[in-house]
């Protein structure tokens, strides 16, 4: 019987010390002569999107040479840090500068988008309208799209109908002119041949007009649109506007969407930028966005920007394929002026660089639009930007849309190797 209570005792004392040692870090006895009482941690209220959304809708961030802005609610206070890369936007300005002082070639719009490719944040945004000094023509969907949308009808069509940038096609006729007559679908000894990846570097609108009209057709079309974002209005903590697109029951306007060749398909540069995110995120359209964090008077973090994707686009084979008529269009097509020689330049020749070119007048003929949408990717590296610039010219064309993308590139990397190597 002494023996089974000695046990006993032995095992109680034990399982206390047990406890006791598990309870410890939970729990310490405060001081002698304290009164203070241990409080539960209280999470900082979290932001939503939309929230975020209304603090940076009233911000300027179009030319903005700063990345951290301020606002006060009612509540409380908050510290708003952007993408926003004050550097490359003084960069940007400067330019801008310069194109306002000319008295010949000054364009009456122009707008410019960096874009981090891989996170979809803007890095920067700068631009003017002479006419309406208040807007802001980086988020406007102002602009007719012109042959940026053959991004999306080469994305259909490798996609829905298995076409490789070798696939054969074939025109009659001027390149960039559309007719009735160079729709049919007729081979004579007039008939020019050529692959997928030459119409799309040259911009060949008979190609681009028969491939949306007869070969993927209205409802096929409509889908990539959607796809590629047309007619949606993101929810993301920029405020810009998306693309529009719409089909009328007419065989021939649709031929003229196919192409770009009409004023109806309009298209912000944000939006612009947006369209080629698919090619370095697996096919998904990437939602653009300006805020990296929020933090409140305390220094708690009450917002953090995460990558979002609004929709898968194109299949990854697809992308690649896009890719690579892109870069073409910077080798060998219509962007070859102003990318010639890029292979010798120290910075330029480190990166995969391809884009696409698009040109169309407004309705009245007093402005002729420039278009340049691209990327540059290190060949070596993970760093990869997307830019997208239109440029309303006046009376006298001046410095074209491609050429300010090869200067931004440029400038862009050689600023990014410097840093990493120093």
């Amino acid at each position: 019987m002494v023996l089974f209570l000695v046990c006993f005792a032995f095992v109680g004392a034990w399982q206390y010390f047990s406890l006791h040692k598990h309870l410890q870090p939970l729990y310490r006895k405060p001081p002698a002569g304290s009164s203070r009482v241990t409080q539960p941690v209280i999470e900082p209220l979290q932001l939503s999107r939309i929230q975020v959304r209304e603090m940076v809708q009233d911000k300027n961030l179009l030319n903005a040479r700063k990345n951290i802005f301020f606002t006060d609610t009612p509540e409380e206070s908050f510290r708003i840090v952007t993408s926003l890369d004050p550097e490359l936007t003084s960069f940007l300005t400067s330019r801008l500068d310069h194109l306002k002082t000319l008295t010949r070639g000054k364009p009456r719009q122009i707008a410019m988008v960096v874009m981090d490719a891989n996170l979809g944040q803007i890095l920067a945004m700068a631009g003017f309208d002479l006419e309406n000094p208040e807007t802001n023509p980086c988020t406007a969907a102002i602009f007719p799209a012109a042959s940026i949308f053959k991004i999306v009808t080469a994305a259909a069509a490798v996609d829905a109908l298995g076409y490789t940038p070798q696939t054969p096609l074939y025109f009659n006729g001027n390149k960039y002119t559309l007719y009735k007559r160079q729709l049919k679908d007729v081979k004579n000894k007039y008939t020019i041949k050529v692959s997928l990846a030459s119409a799309f570097a040259d911009s060949i609108n008979p190609v681009f007009g028969k491939l949306g009209r007869t070969y993927l057709g209205k409802e096929t079309l409509s889908a990539y649109a959607r796809a590629f974002g047309f007619n949606q209005t993101p929810l993301t903590d920029l405020v810009f506007e998306g693309g529009r697109f719409s089909i009328k029951n007419d065989n021939f306007h649709l031929a003229e969407l196919g192409c770009g060749f009409n004023r109806d398909t309009l298209i912000s540069p944000v939006f612009g930028a947006m369209m080629l995110t698919p090619l370095f995120n697996h096919g998904q359209i990437l939602l653009p966005a300006v805020v990296t964090q929020v933090t409140n008077a305390k220094g708690e973090t009450v917002y953090k920007h995460a990558r979002e994707h609004l929709a898968s686009a194109i299949d990854p084979a697809s992308a690649a394929a896009i890719i690579q008529l892109m870069e073409k269009t910077v080798s060998r097509g219509t962007a070859r002026k102003s990318f010639g020689r890029f292979s010798r330049d120290k910075t330029l020749s480190s990166l995969v660089i391809g884009g696409k070119t698009g040109s169309l007048s407004n309705r009245e003929h007093t402005i002729k639009y420039d278009w340049f949408t691209g990327f540059g990717k290190e060949k070596t590296g993970t760093r990869a930007i997307v830019v997208s610039i239109v440029v309303g010219h006046g009376k006298y064309i001046g410095t074209r849309a491609p050429t300010h993308a090869r200067s931004i590139l440029k400038h862009y990397f050689a600023t990014k190797q410097a840093s990493s190597s120093s």
